[in-house]
Order: structure tokens, then sequence, then C-alpha cells
């Protein structure tokens, strides 16, 4: 029977069986198939690999395997610069936007909170989650199956299972610290909030609230109130310590790649 010899390197080990990480692996094969369906099979999403080399020469996903082929496979290297072979992966977004499948309900929260435009419902089924995604957001999910949908060209399979460590690694893996932009969005509907007179919200306010605080935001979506109530500082806190967490990890993975530290900075501010 024909076979290839597969070897994936770094994070992209997370998705193989124990007995198949960090070394190469014969894979047979019947019917003549694509690289994508030869790394899927094996159980690794076509959304994580950045670069693929067969015998030593680049292709990319449409290449069809061939009996002894040798194949490397590499997720995305920050510090690897890979100009001058063939990326597997799209451009980059200009504007980094999500879509959050139906488990993801507090990671979305959070994002949205961050200032981060994120899609999310809890109704909607694994297609219309792809063809969202295939409209220019990056799809973030738990389930490896729905990255390897071939509309799917934009997307991530997190790692960490507690919301606010999987916030922290999304800050890392796409790089946001900088674009943190805490408290300018709906946390209900992702719309912008935008600045309100008091006296045009005055009575929709609990009488304490009208007594204390004078600086609100509405929702212009679903009309939602936000005020800098008991609850600013706790918020602040979470986003503070997701940020601190990815800012470490980020620093140890430096370390590891390139042998030194890397400089990364980001604070907690408010305003879009």
């Amino acid at each position: 029977m024909p076979h290839a010899t597969l070897r994936f390197y770094a994070e992209l080990n997370d998705f193989l069986p124990p007995d198949d990480r960090d070394r190469s692996v014969e894979r047979p094969f019947n019917v003549r198939p694509s690289i994508k369906d030869l790394i899927e099979a094996a159980g690794v999403p076509h959304t994580e690999v950045d670069l693929l080399l067969v015998n030593g020469e680049s292709v990319d996903f449409a290449y069809p395997v061939r009996d002894g082929d040798r194949i490397s496979v590499y997720p995305v290297f920050e510090s690897l610069d890979i100009a001058a072979v063939t990326r597997v992966r799209p451009e980059p977004l200009r504007e980094l936007r999500f879509v959050l499948d139906v488990h993801l309900g507090r990671l979305a929260a959070y994002l949205r909170l961050a200032g981060f435009d994120t899609v999310y419902r809890n109704d909607l089924d694994d297609a219309e989650l792809a063809g969202i995604a295939a409209g220019g957001r990056v799809l973030l999910t738990r389930d490896r199956g729905l990255l390897k949908r071939r509309a799917v060209t934009r997307g991530y399979w997190l790692r960490a299972t507690s919301p606010r460590t999987q916030l922290a690694e999304v800050l890392r893996r796409f790089d946001l610290l900088r674009a943190v932009r805490p408290f300018c969005r709906c946390l209900r509907c992702n719309a912008k909030v935008h600045p309100v007179p008091k006296a045009d919200v005055i009575t929709k306010l609990p009488p304490r609230t009208r007594q204390y605080y004078d600086a609100f935001f509405r929702c212009p979506g679903c009309g939602r109130i936000y005020w800098r109530g008991g609850h600013f500082d706790a918020l602040r806190g979470l986003l503070e310590h997701a940020m601190n967490e990815a800012r470490i990890t980020t620093k140890e993975q430096a370390v590891e790649e390139r042998g030194a530290p890397a400089e990364c900075s980001g604070t907690v501010t408010t305003g879009c």
C-alpha cells in the first residue's frame, strides 16, 4: 500500500495521539489524497497550518500526495521568515474580527469587553458559522471538525477550557495586546457604545445610579445603558489579568524560539 511520512511540528502536536507526537509517522492511503486531506485525516485542521514542505520543497494544500513523500507540517512561527516559500494561510486581515461557536458565549463577552468585533449567537449551526467565517472573520472553536470545513480559511482551535484563560490565549495567539480597547462594545449585541447625556436616559436608571453617576453610554443596537459602577473595577481587573498572562506566555515563547526576551507591553485603558 502506498504511504507518506508525516512530521508535525510545535503546537500542531496538540492534535495528535500521544504516541504520534514529536516524531515522523507513516500514513498509508488507498486513493491518492490531497495533502490537505491527509493532514486533516491525521487530526490537524488546515487552519492551524502555515507551511508545508514535501521532500524539502514548499507546496500548497492542493498538492497530490505521492507514494514515499516525506511531509513536514509547520504552524505559524512569528520569528520564522518564510516569505520566499508558499504560505498556505491567507493574507492577514486588515482588522481582526471573530466569530465564535455556540459553546463560547462567555469568551465572546470577554472579547467584546476588550473591544473586539465578535459575532456570537447560541443558535448558529456549523454551516452558518463556516459561512460567517468565510466572510472575513476568524472562527474560534473547541471543535476540530468545524475547522476542517473547506469554507473556513481562518480559524483557531482553543487549547484552554476556562473562558478567562481562553481570552489570554486569543490575545497572545493573535498578538492583540496593543489592540485592546476596553468598554467600547455592547456585551449583549456587539455594537459600539456611544456617550449619552444623563438627561436622555435618567428615566431608565435605578434611583441610586441617578444619584451617584453622571457618565453614561448607550448601545445603538439594543439600547442597553452602561456606566462605570461597582462592576467596573472587577471587569478591568479581569482584562488586566488576561493581558498579563498573555504577556508572560509571549515572552516565554520568544525565549524558546529566539533565545532572547521579547518586548511586549499593554495596559488597560478606556475609550475606543
